[in-house]
Parts: structure tokens; C-alpha cells; sequence
């Protein structure tokens, strides 16, 4: 058993409170009172024009294809470098995922490795904001403008985390694109076990929006009186959660100024200590981009190749303290052989997925404890 395990979801201590009164007005399904507060936080907080709670980012990536009407055969480019689900969103749809390098220096999508992978048939670019560090979106709204793409913001892991433009401004993470994906899943700085959103930034597919949230019927019109009828008007899915999801939610929002901060201080000591503590194993560390403002969500070294990796993780597992290696790049994936079986060759997203380390970080993370176990 680990002493210190790789992540422990935060409670702030309200979120039963939340659920029981949600619970005590008789509205449990979706669409209720804490699944509204959420949305509108999200709206006023980061300015993004309109906000869909979902059952996770995975909902939120395929509510975002349905939108864009997708057909078979479309080209979808996204880094290989990822979580399955930036991919099995748009391959659902019968889209072809065209898979693009990452950064020699972080693992977000390489910006300059683009333009050779569209073709007439491409219809959307992913980005993928590792960790909660931006990608490049001055150069990423640039190259979809120019060949008329989608731009799509898969920001799993980016809540309150910013890009910085070369006039230092700051613009939220998931502003950029016609659409956005967040996750609150537990491993998240902001969670409620399982749940996501979808952020629309262009008004105009914010009507078909509301009918694939409300399984393709127009719900929302009806319940609302603009309509007589309770119609199947689109492709659609049960997209919404609960309000007991939404609640938990909710009491996080709340405290996402002390949560972040914890998570600043936590982050920064492994950046002071780790270094010194793992000298011995000559690491490579984390390297945040000028104009990222990252959230703390991760942190990482590289290893040197896969063995020197498998001793690190094997000296934290004998300390009884969890680290763990992260994405496998999808290009070498199985599934993804199968369908397309001429090699690729991606040598920065196979230098992540073989050499990229995580170490503990949450919010009640005892350093001291980690220190003494490290050190022993």
C-alpha cells in the first residue's frame, strides 16, 4: 500500500450540504439550480459565451463533433501525445485522426509541424493543453483562420490556467476556439468525481447546442413555452448531468481561489526540492512556455530513455510513494495500427510517453512526509 498515494480528491466541506439541498427541492436530474450556477460561473469568470455541464470532457469532445457536423471521412488533426479520448470523439463520427507531433520542449502540439498534415479533406484542429500549460494559440488561431478550420480546445486539465500573448495579456484557456472541453473528473484541480463541459465561443451554434444536450429533443423551448410540441429535432445524446454532480461541483467553485493557491505552494516545492532530493538520477524537469500561465496541475521530469524511467518509478515505489508515467502515444497504439498500419514516426510524443514522469501533487499533499520518505 502506498504512504502517499499519486492523488487524493479535495472536499472543501460543503458539497454534502449542496447535495442535500438539492435533494430537499425535489430535483436530482439535470438542468436544476446547481447545474445553472456552475454554467454561469464559468461564463462570467472566463468571459466564454456559453457553457454546457457534461457527464465528462469525453461528452463534451463528442458533443463538439456532433456540432460540427463531422462526416466520415473528415480529417480531424490532433497530437498523439494525449488521452484517448481527444481522438475516439472525432473516429466515433467516422472522422480520420490525422496525429501531429509535439513541442521539443513541452509536450503540447507543435505548432510548426502543422501545415504539411492538411489536406482538403481536414476539417478541425485539436489542441491539447497538457497539464494545464497552454499550447501556442496565437499560431494555432492563425493557421486554422487561414485554411478555415475548426479550432477546437481540448483543456482537460486546464481550468484557470491562461495564455499569455506577447503584450504579457492574459486570456483563459478554452476562449480561443469555436469550442472547448474541460474535465472535473477526481484527478482534476476542480472535480466532482466524474464530470465535464463544453464551452461554445460562436453564438452561432448555440441553439443546436441546447437540442444535442437535451438528447436532440427541444426540451428547453418546451419547458420554457416557446414550444407547443416536445420534439426529436437533431442528433443528441443524454449529455447533461446530475444535479448531485453538479453540486458537488459547485461547492469546488467556490473555493477555487484557496484551492488554487494550495496547489501553487505544493507545485513550487516540488519545484525547489525535487531537483536537489533526485539529484542522483539527473532528471530532466518541467519546462513551463513564456506564454503559458499554468494552473499547477502537474508536475514532471523526463527521463533519459524507458529503462532509466522504470528505475525512478521503481525507487518511489520501494519509498512507498506513488509516481506514475502518463499518456501513450496514440500513433503506436494498437487499435490505431489496425486501422491505419503504416508506421509514423512522432519522435517527441514518443520521447513523453516513454521518458515523462508525474510525481504526487494535491492539495492536501503532506511535503513534509514526501521529504522525510524521500530522503530516508
Amino acid at each position: 500500500m502506498y504512504r502517499i498515494p499519486f492523488n487524493k480528491p479535495y472536499a472543501t466541506g460543503n458539497e454534502w450540504n449542496y447535495i442535500q439541498d438539492a435533494s430537499k427541492k425535489g430535483k436530482l436530474a439535470s438542468d436544476g439550480k446547481y447545474t445553472l450556477k456552475c454554467q454561469s460561473f464559468f461564463e462570467k469568470r472566463y468571459g466564454f459565451k456559453k457553457t454546457f455541464l457534461t457527464h465528462s470532457c469525453t461528452q463534451a469532445l463528442e458533443m463538439a463533433a456532433l456540432l460540427m457536423d463531422l462526416k466520415p471521412g473528415d480529417e480531424v488533426i490532433l497530437p498523439s501525445y494525449t488521452y484517448v479520448s481527444t481522438a475516439n470523439a472525432f473516429a466515433l463520427r467516422g472522422c480520420k485522426v490525422v496525429f501531429a507531433d509535439s513541442c521539443r520542449d513541452y509536450p503540447g502540439i507543435d505548432t510548426g509541424k502543422l501545415a504539411h498534415l492538411i489536406t482538403d479533406k481536414t476539417k478541425a484542429i485539436v489542441a491539447v493543453h497538457y497539464g494545464g500549460i497552454a499550447c501556442d494559440m496565437e499560431q494555432l488561431l492563425a493557421i486554422s483562420q487561414r485554411y478555415n478550420l475548426y479550432l477546437v480546445e481540448d483543456a482537460a486539465a486546464g481550468i484557470d490556467g491562461y495564455y499569455v500573448s506577447k503584450d504579457q495579456s492574459k486570456r483563459p484557456l478554452g476562449s480561443f476556439g469555436q469550442f472547448a472541453t474541460f474535465s472535473f473528473h477526481e484527478t482534476k484541480n476542480i472535480s466532482c468525481g466524474e464530470g465535464g463541459m463544453l464551452v461554445i465561443n460562436d453564438s452561432k451554434f448555440i441553439a443546436k447546442a441546447n437540442l444535442v444536450w437535451n438528447r436532440g429533443t427541444n426540451k428547453k423551448d418546451f419547458s420554457s413555452g416557446k414550444a407547443n410540441k416536445y420534439e426529436w429535432q437533431s442528433l443528441g445524446s443524454a449529455f447533461a448531468p446530475s444535479e448531485i454532480n453538479a453540486a458537488w461541483l459547485w461547492a469546488q467553485l467556490e473555493q477555487i481561489e484557496s484551492i488554487q493557491s494550495v496547489r501553487k505552494i505544493k507545485w513550487h516545492w516540488h519545484h525547489t526540492h525535487l531537483p536537489q532530493i533526485l539529484e542522483k538520477f539527473d532528471l530532466e524537469w518541467m519546462a513551463v512556455p513564456k506564454h503559458a500561465a499554468q494552473n499547477f496541475h502537474l508536475f514532471y521530469g523526463l527521463a533519459k530513455n524507458l529503462k532509466h524511467r522504470d528505475q525512478v518509478l521503481n525507487f518511489f515505489k520501494r519509498k512507498k510513494i506513488m509516481a506514475v508515467f502518463h499518456y501513450q502515444s496514440l500513433h503506436t497504439s494498437p487499435y490505431y495500427l489496425s486501422q491505419y498500419p503504416r508506421k509514423i514516426d512522432l519522435f517527441q510524443a514518443e520521447k513523453y510517453s516513454e521518458c515523462l514522469i508525474r510525481f504526487p501533487l494535491y492539495n492536501t499533499l503532506d511535503t513534509d512526509k514526501l521529504n522525510g520518505l524521500l530522503s530516508n
